[in-house]
């Protein structure tokens, strides 16, 4: 996917609520200056997160976004989370699957005042974000553009 064809890719993979949520998810992204590079989306020259996005139905299609590593511990205090969307995150902690991308086997993260076990590099992933998901996705964009 490049910043160039993100919808057509969106289009062309993903159907229904899927599609609807993913290309309000890359106007968002726009507007806010990041850059989608294959399944890179940076800002200022720096990974935000990483997407995924084939329409499959196998893992971890068919729409996928990572997170990437933060630091979690607690929110930003410019970007508060509320209970709801600290659930949604904590749910959405990635525990370390062993798939030779090098964190195996995982760490133990506090990630919003809740410990986990054997996290991924990838603190988090949300597979077919709902909108309601795609909020806290947005947020926890936003306090990696503050790093």
């Amino acid at each position: 996917m490049s910043e160039k064809n993100i919808e057509a890719t969106m289009n062309e993979a993903l159907s229904g609520d899927n599609l609807k949520n993913a290309l309000d998810f890359a106007k968002y992204l726009k507007a806010k200056g990041m850059d989608v590079n294959g399944a890179e989306v940076s800002y200022n020259g720096k990974t935000v997160c990483y997407m995924h996005m084939d329409g499959g139905n196998d893992y971890p299609s068919p729409w996928t976004i990572w997170s990437g590593e933060c630091n979690y511990t607690r929110e930003n205090e410019n970007i508060p989370l509320d209970a709801s969307m600290k659930e949604i995150a904590w749910a959405n902690v990635n525990i370390c699957g062993k798939c030779g991308g090098g964190c195996a086997p995982g760490t133990t993260k506090t990630i919003f005042g809740k410990e986990f076990e054997n996290v991924c590099s990838s603190d988090m992933a949300f597979y077919q974000p709902n909108s309601e998901t795609l909020e806290v996705v947005k947020k926890l964009l936003e306090m990696k553009m503050l790093e």
